[in-house]
């Protein structure tokens, strides 16, 4: 089984060719990205406009080096995967009207893929991840814990009640006057800083249930660097590396909490999986490897490309929802909110 995975809900216009093995195991063909970081760091941040633009530019010849690099023609593909949200509505809309003329040009089965379980199931095409396991999906706009019981079968255990850990980064960096993308360069500066010189807060520490709270740890950097006035190159280090051994220890007690649920609702995991850009943040990394080692668990986490947002993933999704017959059609529409669990959400925005 080969197929087409398509993805554009952000600034990387991305595709990939994916295979499933006899074994059942996922295998990388081709997986082409362009970044459009360049465009945007001037504004310092993403700039829905200018990243919807260019993914029309690039997508058709990404698409072609996809398949070119993968050595298949369309008549060799299974299906054509696109990510059909959540992202910003002008991007996903561009990968998956390309998915739908290719899908509808070629007769070739058309999957539209939430762009979360992409990143949810990213651990399946890496490391063969068994059923049920323990999510932390930590990025530039989603901070959640799901139980992953199958595919389309999950339960949201926490989310963020404002920031994604991403966007604290991000603003953080902007804050310090750091260049963009804001997360690496605070990793770049914090590993020459002091993490235990600024006593930052730890928002929702010790709370039984698993949600993240990250705006006021970014209001007390903000107020430390007020307090600090003109910072030298020493205080910029010190400040990165306290706000980030901060970060990591919410989310190993956020990730202990939402162990605990798991036990309670669905049992025993068999793996936790942290997937998502801000996983390629190697701090983050150790800090939830110990935990992992601490509760006997198997801790699986995609290489640093295939956490950040990437056509491979969709592609993998793609097979394996097309496997279990679930193809959609042409009118599938394109969604800028696309939660995981429809229930959890419902309940989150207090509409149950």
């Amino acid at each position: 089984m080969r197929v087409l995975g398509i993805e554009t809900t952000c600034d990387e216009t991305a595709a990939s060719v994916v295979a499933m093995r006899p074994d059942g195991g996922g295998e990388i063909l081709s997986n082409e990205i362009f970044s459009q970081i360049e465009e945007h760091a001037a504004y310092g941040g993403v700039v829905p406009e200018i990243a919807a633009r260019a993914h029309v530019e690039m997508i058709d010849g990404i698409v072609r080096r996809a398949m070119d690099k993968a050595g298949v023609r369309f008549s060799d593909l299974d299906g054509i995967a696109a990510a059909a949200g959540p992202g910003l509505i002008g991007g996903v809309m561009v990968g998956l009207t390309t998915g739908k003329a290719l899908a509808l040009a070629t007769r070739k089965p058309l999957i539209a893929v939430n762009h979360l379980e992409a990143h949810a199931l990213t651990a399946r095409l890496t490391d063969a991840t068994e059923f049920p396991y323990l999510l932390l999906l930590v990025s530039g706009g989603h901070t959640q814990l799901v139980a992953v019981k199958g595919v389309g079968d999950y339960v949201r255990l926490g989310t963020t009640v404002d920031d994604a850990v991403g966007e604290a980064f991000d603003k953080v960096a902007k804050l310090l006057g750091l260049p963009y993308p804001g997360g690496p360069q605070v990793e770049r500066v914090a590993r020459g800083g002091d993490p235990e010189r600024f006593n930052l807060p730890r928002p929702m520490q010790g709370r039984p249930n698993a949600d993240f709270s990250l705006s006021g740890l970014k209001t007390a950097v903000r107020l430390t660097a007020e307090r600090l006035g003109t910072m030298t190159a020493t205080d910029v280090a010190d400040l990165c590396a306290s706000f980030q051994a901060a970060v990591v220890d919410v989310l190993v007690d956020r990730t202990r909490a939402g162990l605990k649920a798991f036990r309670q609702q669905v049992g025993y995991p068999n793996a936790l999986v942290v997937a998502g850009g801000v996983a390629a943040n190697d701090t983050i990394r150790r800090g939830l490897a110990r935990l992992a080692t601490g509760s006997g668990l198997k801790l699986v986490m995609p290489p640093a490309a295939l956490c950040t947002d990437n056509g491979a993933m969709i592609a993998w999704t793609g097979i394996e929802r097309l496997r279990l017959g679930l193809v959609d059609d042409l009118t599938f529409a394109p969604r800028p909110r696309w939660p995981l669990d429809q229930n959890a959400e419902r309940v989150h925005n207090g509409k149950a």
